[in-house]
């Protein structure tokens, strides 16, 4: 039995709440057009890519309210909102994003986009090739989060846009903000780079490789060539719930579960799921192979292990952060084990020793690495803050 857990929703739909930014419409654009294609950080060239991208709140006539919103490895462009009345389930951010909210859509035009590599509305393995007819599947070039950044470049420029006011996000979205300042300087204000570091740790390295192994040991996957026959669900569930557990910390999970039973009955010849907590992680694998791709998981997970700005800059981290122009805030949480705070710190002091404008704060908090996911008035008090701070420079009401 595999119980399913979830957060009690008011009865109102979603577009007649206050504080929401309503109904809206997932859009696409797509660019480099052979023989004008992205060229990778591998060497390689993709083309033509599509992102799939939404939008909150109005652009200002002078373009200068924009938001970059990044997302974490297993998130999409659908940010905040609901795409239908009935939909139950709104965008992946929509604690922060909406009227009066920390991403007050009154005030500022917010934009998230899937990145390259996933399976959400963007080019990625299970896109068709046009070379072929069929889904890339592994002939899908290798990705970065450089490249990541680099196509969102395309996007931001497509909507006329020259100058962000912010880049931000949580975890993999944190590497992609410190990836924005440092290769678009020009273009960003400033950064909220949230759970997140400059580089990943052997740890998360090798949490992400055994669960690319659950899927690669899959009998389903063969070789990555699965589109159009029964996919890797098992590999892929299993790689979720391995994921999940290092998104939360050991004293979440214990005043969550404990060691309660979800079945009193034990018999140890089948292998039930007996407690609670296994319950859980079988709900949340069960439920993320129903939208997201094998594969991209793959390449996303590679792409978060390849990240390494120490290593790029010549093994300096302060290197890396020479010619940035934003003002910073970085925010960590005191039980992420995942990206501990001690490599937020590493960031602020790279950023400090450059003379960089940089806002520290570590949260206090039980819940580990998805805390930024999650309604907390502290982390909301400080993005609304520093945003307003920092829209005041520039002449922003």
């Amino acid at each position: 039995m595999i119980a399913v857990f979830f957060m009690k929703r008011d009865t109102q739909t979603i577009e007649k709440q206050e504080n929401s930014v309503g109904l809206v419409e997932t859009k696409y654009y797509t660019f480099a057009e052979p023989p004008d294609r992205l060229k990778l950080i591998s060497g390689k060239e993709l083309g033509p890519i599509t992102l799939a991208y939404e939008t909150y709140g109005t652009l200002n006539k002078d373009r200068s309210n924009a938001i970059l919103i990044l997302h974490a490895l297993s998130g999409s462009a659908h940010a905040a909102g609901c795409h239908s009345p009935q939909d139950r389930h709104p965008g992946w951010w929509d604690n922060y994003i909406g009227p009066g909210k920390a991403f007050d859509t009154k005030r500022y035009f917010v934009i998230c986009s899937n990145v390259i590599g996933g399976c959400s509305g963007s080019t990625g393995p299970s896109s068709i090739n046009p070379e072929t007819g069929k889904p890339y599947a592994l002939d899908f070039p290798v990705i970065t989060i450089q490249d990541m950044v680099n196509a969102q470049y395309h996007l931001i420029k497509h909507l006329g846009i020259d100058c962000l006011l912010a880049v931000t996000g949580g975890s993999m979205g944190g590497m992609q903000a410190l990836a924005w300042s440092i290769s678009y300087p020009q273009m960003v204000k400033s950064v909220i780079a949230i759970a997140t570091s400059a580089l990943l740790s052997a740890q998360g390295i090798a949490f992400n490789e055994v669960g690319r192994q659950a899927i690669i040991n899959d009998p389903n996957w063969k070789s990555g060539n699965y589109y159009g026959s029964w996919p890797p669900d098992s590999g892929l569930s299993l790689a979720r719930m391995i994921g999940h557990i290092t998104y939360l910390s050991e004293k979440h999970m214990h005043m969550k579960f404990g060691r309660r039973f979800q079945n009193p009955e034990f018999n140890s010849a089948d292998f039930r799921t007996e407690f609670m907590v296994e319950s859980y992680l079988h709900y949340q694998g069960v439920k993320f192979v129903t939208r997201f791709d094998a594969n991209s998981y793959l390449y996303i997970t590679k792409a978060i292990d390849f990240f390494d700005l120490e290593t790029e800059y010549g093994g300096s981290l302060m290197k890396a952060f020479e010619k940035v122009r934003s003002n910073f805030l970085i925010i960590s949480f005191t039980s992420d084990w995942l990206y501990p705070s001690a490599m937020s710190k590493d960031i602020v002091r790279a950023l400090r020793r450059n003379g960089k404008n940089v806002i520290y704060t570590d949260i206090e908090t039980d819940l580990g690495h998805d805390a930024f996911l999650i309604e907390n008035p502290v982390l909301e008090r400080n993005i609304s803050n520093f945003l307003k701070s920092e829209f005041e420079k520039i002449g922003l009401p």
